[in-house]
């Protein structure tokens, strides 16, 4: 880290580089692409959070069991976050405009793919073609922000991507929920071919620039194999404890394997002759703070959008419309909450905005593990949209604010680490909140199993919640160490 940098609560004090500000708008051109480039994430991310509602049908009409339709999910989530992985390298190799086809094309063939699925192995297919179409999509889209927008706007802009991002899981399950319903599960990939096709024509128009070079860096495939092996390691781990329960030996002997394969990554990164990241940045106290923080929110923000539905079908009987739609105001209260938060941390920093997200997602989260067997609709809308609000104002001020404590030459690598663990985050959380209901079914009903299950989901989100409050806690008592060194 370099030594210029220093870490105070001034929002502005932390950044490096900073311009004064300028009168002078953001181009339009500048903002259509970073539009264009993050609609396409939103499909993404649409698609995967609008099948978690679809479970149910799939499991019927495809006659898998629940840890195996889930990989729907976790599958996905996994290779979208392989893909990031290796992003701090492409997005310095290739230029933005190729990256941002190439992920349209992989997006469009993967819905089509879908579309016309006969089993799960092909609707399989089609979902990891999407995959990898996010995977570069969404670190394009912050790239194209944190090098093309003032600082003094950062707030904002990121405020927008963060909208993208949580928005379409919220919105998902409430397309997902309405299409399955009056028509089929395949709907959900018709509805977003012409969004493609005018996201080709935006991109078309403003997506621009050129790549920053590599300076004789050389890709770490060696790396990337190892992270992709603990990644999947501990989504099948989590798995097998939903199969065979939390104390069977495969559950056991997965962790073990999971255990070393982490010691050969850290090992890897100290010594290998070449590396995925930056990984010096994880020298700064703050950024791995920010990093735990990030990662946790989004772990609750998924995990809370595979829990719900799933409850409000199994044991409320509900119908995927009505699953949907219950957890679309607060998908809506919480879109409007991140671009407001963003001026705020724009404004006076980060102190306030995510004192009340740590606060929100607490409450939350207490109201929803004491209320877990006797839930209704109504009340999951309101507990969740209190959520969503907590969740939106934290969220992508937490990344925003990270960006600061690091060169601009190491923009990319925390770019990409924070986005492969937003990911992952996402994948992690679907496996453990399922392998938790999933166990309860080796002993009880379907129905009860959800409720008991549910009621520890709830409760293993609020000690995470709690945790990123504390480390929200402890970033602030660094920056104060560090402002009174001077």
């Amino acid at each position: 880290m370099p030594q210029s940098v220093q870490h105070t609560p001034d929002p502005t004090a932390q950044r490096h580089d900073i311009p004064l500000p300028d009168p002078k708008p953001v181009p339009w051109c500048t903002r259509i692409s970073i539009a264009a480039i993050g609609m396409l994430s939103f499909v993404g991310i649409l698609t995967e959070t609008s099948m978690n509602v679809t479970f149910p049908t799939l499991i019927a009409s495809m006659h898998v069991t629940l840890a195996t339709v889930q990989w729907l999910t976790t599958g996905y989530l996994l290779l979208v976050t392989i893909v990031m992985s290796s992003t701090a390298y492409v997005l310095k190799r290739f230029n933005p405009r190729t990256l941002f086809f190439f992920a349209l094309a992989m997006s469009a063939l993967g819905a089509l793919t879908c579309l016309v699925a006969p089993s799960f192995i092909p609707l399989l297919i089609g979902r990891m073609l999407q995959a990898v179409a996010t995977g570069i999509a969404t670190p394009l889209m912050f790239q194209t922000i944190f090098t093309h927008i003032p600082v003094y706007k950062l707030g904002v802009y990121t405020g927008f991507a963060a909208v993208i991002i949580s928005l379409a899981p919220a919105l998902g399950p409430t397309y997902g929920g309405v299409l399955t319903s009056v028509w089929s599960w395949r709907a959900i990939f018709v509805g977003v071919l012409p969004l493609l096709a005018l996201i080709g024509i935006a991109g078309a128009y403003s997506v621009s620039g050129t790549a920053p070079g590599t300076a004789g860096r050389r890709f770490d495939m060696l790396g990337l194999a190892i992270l992709s092996c603990v990644f999947l390691g501990l989504l099948l781990t989590f798995n097998q404890a939903g199969v065979h329960g939390w104390v069977s030996w495969q559950f056991g002997v997965g962790l073990l394997v999971c255990f070393a394969l982490v010691a050969l990554m850290v090992w890897h990164a100290r010594h290998g002759a070449r590396a995925l990241f930056d990984y010096s940045i994880l020298g700064d106290r703050l950024i791995r703070l920010r990093l735990f923080s990030y990662f946790g929110m989004q772990f609750i923000n998924i995990g809370m959008s595979f829990i719900l539905p799933l409850y409000v079908q199994d044991v409320l009987g509900g119908s995927a419309m009505a699953a949907g739609i219950m957890l679309l105001p607060g998908a809506l209260i919480g879109a409007v909450a991140s671009p407001i938060a963003g001026q705020a941390y724009d404004r006076s920093g980060l102190r306030k905005p995510i004192t009340v997200s740590v606060t929100m997602m607490v409450l939350a989260l207490a109201l929803l593990a004491g209320f877990a067997g006797s839930l209704t609709v109504v009340l999951m809308g309101v507990f969740y949209a209190l959520l969503r609000i907590g969740f939106n104002i934290g969220f992508g001020i937490t990344m925003s604010d990270a960006s600061t404590f690091v060169a601009p030459r190491q923009k990319s690598d925390q770019n990409s680490m924070f986005s492969m663990m937003q990911q992952f985050a996402g994948s992690f959380g679907t496996a453990v909140m399922s392998a938790v209901i999933a166990a309860q079914t080796l002993r009880m009903p379907i129905s009860e199993a959800t409720v008991s299950g549910s009621r520890i989901d709830f409760f293993i989100l609020l000690v995470l919640a709690l945790a990123i409050g504390a480390c929200v806690a402890a970033s602030f008592r660094v920056q104060r160490r560090a402002q009174a060194r001077g």
